[in-house]
Formats: structure tokens, C-alpha cells, sequence
């Protein structure tokens, strides 16, 4: 799909373009988030376009499921999180793909929904993590990951 966005950043995984990749799983893509304001922010987009859980064939969405609950705990542990927030929206971007937030207490409105943040806060370009950080989070995602694949 020439217009859909995660289809375009899966294409730069696979062209090894995209510096947010962290890895490939039977079902989808672990990438962390281009801006950090909720630090340890990741995505993991689903391998087929489409835009609703219950259109996928049973096995695959089962797997995907599995996979993206294997994500977030990969992601609460690399990143210890108080809170971890799960969003599968498809409103502006129809391709599913999974938001999983990190949140603590120390932010300034713990309880609010991410969305309640100022997009332009939230977006700032100083929320984008320096190459530095960005390859540190990835070998942690990453690390914490196959942690989790290995025990299976």
C-alpha cells in the first residue's frame, strides 16, 4: 500500500533503512517510537495490512496477540515502567500496529490517557532520542526480548 504509512516503514526494515528497528517476529515488527516523551514508547506492527483483529485468519491473530503481549513484557522490563498502556486505534493509520506506552508516576498527569498530552509536547523534537540513545533502548527492547523468546 503506496499510502499507508506502517507499510512504508515496514518497507524501510526491509530495505534497512529504519533506524527505530528492533526486530522481526513471526507476526509483526518491534520498533521503538521516533519521539520518547513516555520513555521506552514502542510500536510493534503487524506484518499483514489490515485493519481489524477479527479480519486476520484465526491462527495468525492468536500469534499476533501472543507476540504483542511477549512485546509489551519485553518492554516493561527493559524500560520499568509503574505502568505500561496498550493501544490498537487504526483511525489514522488503518494498518494495525500496537502502541505500547510506559508510564510512571513522576510524569505530571500519571492517570491521564496518553492522548491528553499536547501533540506538540508530545512530538517536540526534543523528545526524539539522540542516535546514542536510540541504540542503547534498542539493545535493551532487544536484550529484554530474547529473554523472553528463550525461556519458550
Amino acid at each position: 500500500m503506496a499510502d499507508c504509512l506502517i507499510c512504508s516503514r515496514i518497507d524501510m526494515i526491509s530495505a534497512g533503512t529504519n533506524p527505530y528497528f528492533v526486530a522481526e517476529l513471526d507476526t509483526g515488527y518491534v520498533v521503538i517510537g521516533d519521539h520518547q516523551y513516555f520513555e521506552g514508547y514502542t510500536l510493534f506492527l503487524c506484518k499483514i495490512h489490515e485493519c481489524e483483529l477479527h479480519l486476520l485468519e484465526p491462527a495468525f491473530k492468536l500469534r499476533y496477540l501472543e507476540e504483542m503481549s511477549i512485546v509489551a513484557e519485553a518492554v516493561h522490563r527493559a524500560f520499568e515502567p509503574d505502568k505500561l498502556n496498550y493501544e490498537l486505534l487504526g483511525n489514522g493509520d488503518a494498518h494495525m500496529h500496537w502502541h505500547l506506552f510506559p508510564r510512571r508516576l513522576t510524569e505530571d498527569n500519571p492517570t491521564h490517557p496518553v492522548w491528553w498530552t499536547d501533540r506538540s509536547v508530545m512530538y517536540a523534537d526534543d523528545v526524539r532520542p539522540t542516535p546514542e540513545r536510540l541504540t542503547a533502548m534498542k539493545l535493551q527492547l532487544l536484550d529484554a526480548l530474547n529473554t523472553l523468546r528463550d525461556r519458550k
